[in-house]
């Protein structure tokens, strides 16, 4: 049988594929800062390099305008065996990373990576270099293994997805014809319930993330001559989001609950047999039981996977050194971000957003709108044969049935690909709650790594029996 051949060459070739992974980690790829430009593209070219190794044509793609450039996309295109009668699959990951602050709380050097016997540890790690290795060794596996790469492969990897995937829904759409002839894509970007607990992960919120500034004297005062007698921008700016939420946590912008799909008894029961214990979560992050907090009546889980929230990200303004400086600032800012689900629209939330906020327009003061990146919720099918075929192979590859999961994080690419190219996703995807994405330490557990290879190279051959 080819899959035991090719599980075998997984096996035996651990060493070599960890050294890959080390060399793509060891490219500092930070996508939203300029003085990383040439360290993103050499990532996409590591990544086109070992595509072409193992004779898939993979070339980068430029992104953006002449004026205003992007970073590459590596794009590749394969026709399968000449036999083959599988689904079309598109493949999508990014290259590139968070950047690494604060370095004084890292371990070791961020782009130096540290393999241990159970783990590496580097930024990218996890999120999403060692996923989409992952993918990449099956690929490789299957082709020294048998011969060939035998299913018909569109290959898109991303190198802005950690800021804001700015040119990503240009591209779809320019290219949309080529990259809907796809029967559906598949991204390994998030999951599981545990290391022995593989998950399939059918939906993921959408996002509407916006910053405020609300502007009032022309320049800072003096709290004592002015105190009491003007309105002061930060005491303002704080009293109007803190009427955001009502006494029951729920968001009050009106309609903002517009497109949220009520759970159905069959969700709730399925969630609620999940090994997940909120209060043991609460205790990783040092809170207790009485932390459990949140839009009432639903569960922590609920709360996360099936419900819109709101949240103040960042918020600032006035003196902020050390020691007093007694001033009224002349503005106030904030960042202020919206996890949606479901069928919510982020530009429509961005617009009420704005819209009740200059309904509460403090006297004599002005607001400054901007809205930041974001993308739409979505949820796939779960009856969708695609998404079957990788629970089987899942459960080939861990022995164990994959649990059907939603994700309170966000994918915008994910609403893309379904509302510019009309596909559905499947999320096979192999992190941990504890991998430390977007922090310092990042790590991503090696026998993670070798279940997303073997699973990869497990759903192919499930593709290939589909014809």
């Amino acid at each position: 049988m080819p899959l035991n051949a090719v599980v075998d060459h997984l096996k035996s070739t651990e060493s070599a594929q960890l050294d890959r992974l080390c060399d793509w980690l060891k490219i500092p790829s930070i996508s939203t800062d300029k003085a990383y430009s040439d360290d993103v593209r050499t990532a996409a070219q590591w990544a086109v390099d070992r595509l072409q190794e193992i004779g898939i044509d993979a070339v980068l793609r430029e992104t953006g305008t002449a004026s205003e450039p992007g970073h590459p996309i590596v794009f590749a295109e394969h026709q399968g065996s000449a036999d083959y009668k599988g689904p079309h699959v598109l493949f999508y990951g990014h290259y590139d990373v968070q950047p690494v602050d604060p370095l004084d709380l890292w371990s070791s050097p961020p782009f130096e990576p540290v393999v241990s016997k159970d783990q590496i540890t580097a930024r990218g790690a996890c999120d999403d270099k060692g996923q989409v290795a992952s993918f990449l060794e099956s690929l490789r596996a299957w082709k020294e293994a048998t011969g060939e790469v035998p299913i018909r492969l569109t290959i898109l990897i991303e190198g802005e997805e950690e800021s804001g995937s700015v040119n990503l829904e240009r591209f779809l759409e320019e290219n949309k014809a080529q990259l809907g002839a796809a029967d559906f894509c598949l991204i390994s970007d998030t999951g599981m319930l545990g290391p022995d607990d593989p998950a399939i992960t059918y939906g993921v919120r959408g996002l509407a993330y916006t910053e405020v500034t609300l502007h009032g004297p022309a320049m800072d005062l003096h709290s004592g001559l002015w105190g009491g007698r003007v309105p002061n921008p930060i005491n303002e700016l704080t009293k109007v989001l803190s009427q955001i939420w009502d006494a029951d946590r729920k968001v009050v912008l009106p309609g903002f609950y517009e497109g949220v799909r009520e759970l159905s008894a069959a969700e709730r029961k399925a969630w609620s047999e999940l090994d997940f214990d909120q209060i043991a979560e609460l205790k990783k992050i040092g809170m207790g039981p009485e932390a459990d907090v949140g839009e009432a009546g639903f569960t922590a889980m609920e709360r996360e996977w099936a419900r819109p929230t709101c949240d103040i990200n960042g918020i600032w303004g006035g003196y902020q050194g050390e020691g007093a400086k007694t001033v009224i600032a002349s503005h106030a800012s904030a960042k202020v971000s919206f996890r949606l689900v479901d069928d919510q629209d982020p530009e429509r939330v961005t617009q009420i957003f704005k819209s009740w906020l200059e309904e509460r327009t403090p006297p004599g003061c002005r607001w400054e709108f901007i809205s930041h990146s974001g993308g739409p919720p979505a949820t796939a099918h779960t009856d969708s044969p695609y998404l079957a075929a990788a629970s089987r192979a899942l459960e080939t590859a861990s022995g164990k049935h994959a649990a059907l999961i939603k994700s309170g994080g966000s994918i915008p690419v994910v609403g893309l690909f379904k509302s510019v190219c009309s596909l559905e996703t499947v999320l096979m995807g192999f992190g941990l709650s504890d991998d430390r994405v977007h922090s310092p330490n990042e790590k991503f557990d090696i026998k993670c790594f070798n279940l997303g290879a073997r699973a990869h190279a497990s759903l192919i051959n499930e593709l290939t029996r589909m014809g």
